[in-house]
């Protein structure tokens, strides 16, 4: 049997290496989890809650580590790596902390002689597909909850980070979760779609890109089972008339090109009001010069590897053909050394005045890429941010708050942001519309999608 192989962006050797799960060893963990959960949903959510209260610290105690095993599997920056850690435990303890509430039975309403409510019941087993790019991220926003709601979960992680799922077991097992309840496989494409067609899972959570979905969605077609689907993003932002420029620059920079660009909802298309055009472009463009690309193990390296040399190369087609349809690119690639043909080692880039029709306007590129177009009005703007096949998060740099409310409610998005982007609040839905995916996690809301709600109609008698 073929090995899962992982390739370290950093220096190309063979990081990590996993043999896939057998069939049986794939019933084995299916049957297990279904077995375990059938306890587990009937354990108090105080007493749920204390366990992963434990998890988060078993985590926590271990965030240096885990910071570390980033940079390796997937090249995140040393000095960056640890808000992976930070953002993870706050997602979780969030999720934690409201799920008394956002589980409890919701009351209609009196009714003479009847007692009426709605239970949100576990649905089972819920199967997570986790993708590479923020593994620990990605993965907590359907584990914790689904573990609090009283489900058991089969975690599959991308063969880029099978650490990362490792690391979730070892913390699960250190706070005592029952055995069962959580659990790792290391998949092939055709097994996890085998493990989606299983009628022992009640619920598909994946993260990916757009085919993927699709993937995911024809697998499941044969069931009746629930699917979130969070996929790509080809993420907008218009910086308005009014804007702070300098606040502007630096966060929309950072949106751009935070983990090389790896980010489902990093900043790709940037719509800049005519008036501020130019001062906004030669600011961020001295800005994105500053980036210091090299060995992520660095503390001094601003700027990792994308995942493979082969993103680097789809990524630098993307570049060719932007600028073949029109636009220019700001960065020479030999301003920063590290960048370098056949390795995974990228610089950055910004493309002015980008067509509407070009690549980087268009299509979603997982790697340190933005463009940027002039526009002459809001309604410009919103036009432009909705001329997309993607609605993952859009934002706006504005000082006029009441202005702000109003574009959001035009465009097409799952998330919108006012003078901040890339950055998911827990306590807000995380959600996508059109090819974005569909379904929710985090918030009460996401509590939703891991229930299934149960109406109890009782008559009472005398």
């Amino acid at each position: 049997m073929a090995t899962l192989k992982t390739i370290s962006p950093v220096d190309g050797r063979v990081y990590a290496e996993r043999t896939p799960a057998t069939a049986a060893g794939i019933d084995a963990a299916l049957e297990h989890a279904r077995q375990s959960q059938r306890e587990w949903r009937g354990v108090p959510t105080a007493a749920r809650a204390a366990v992963m209260e434990r998890f988060c610290a078993e985590f926590e105690r271990r965030g240096a580590d885990i910071a570390t095993g980033l940079c390796w599997q997937m090249g995140r920056p040393i000095r960056f790596a640890p808000s992976e850690v930070r953002g993870t435990l706050e997602r979780a303890r969030y999720m934690i902390s409201i799920a008394t509430a956002a589980l409890a039975d919701v009351d209609p309403g009196p009714k003479p002689a009847f007692r009426r409510f709605i239970r949100r019941e576990p649905l089972g087993v819920v199967f997570t597909v986790a993708a590479w790019n923020y593994p620990y991220l990605i993965a907590v926003n359907s584990v914790v909850p689904a573990l609090m709601a009283g489900n058991a979960v089969v975690l599959k992680h991308s063969a880029q980070t099978p650490l990362a799922a490792e690391a979730f077991a070892e913390c699960f097992a250190a706070a005592d979760l029952p055995p069962g309840l959580f659990q790792v496989l290391h998949l092939s494409h055709e097994d996890t779609e085998r493990v989606i067609g299983d009628a022992r899972v009640g619920f598909v959570a994946f993260t990916g890109s757009v085919a993927g979905g699709r993937a995911v969605q024809r697998a499941a077609a044969e069931r009746f089972v629930g699917v979130g689907l969070e996929l790509g993003g080809c993420d907008p932002v218009y910086v308005r008339h009014d804007a702070d420029l300098k606040h502007a620059i630096e966060n929309i920079v950072d949106g751009a090109y935070f983990n090389s660009g790896q980010s489902c909802c990093g900043l790709q298309r940037i719509y800049v009001h005519e008036s501020v055009y130019e001062p906004f472009t030669l600011g961020a463009i001295e800005l994105i010069r500053q980036y210091r690309l090299g060995n992520p193990l660095d503390p001094e390296t601003t700027l990792g590897p994308v995942v493979r040399t082969a993103a680097a190369d789809a990524v630098r087609a993307q570049i060719r053909a932007a600028v073949e349809a029109g636009a220019r690119p700001a960065i020479e690639e030999r301003e920063f050394a590290a960048s370098k043909a056949g390795t995974p080692y990228l610089a950055p880039q910004l493309l002015l005045d980008a067509p509407a029709v070009s690549s980087v306007m268009r299509e979603e590129i997982f790697g340190p890429v933005a463009g940027v177009a002039r526009v002459r009005s809001d309604a410009e703007a919103v036009a432009l941010m909705n001329d997309s096949a993607f609605g993952l998060t859009a934002a706006v740099w504005t000082r006029d708050a009441e202005a702000a409310e109003r574009l959001g409610a035009q465009v097409e998005t799952g998330t919108f942001f006012m003078n901040r982007c890339d950055y998911l609040d827990p306590a807000l839905a995380w959600v996508g519309v059109k090819d974005s995916g569909r379904g929710c996690t985090l918030s009460v809301v996401g509590y939703e999608h891991l229930t299934r709600p149960k109406s109890f109609h009782l008559r009472v008698t005398t």
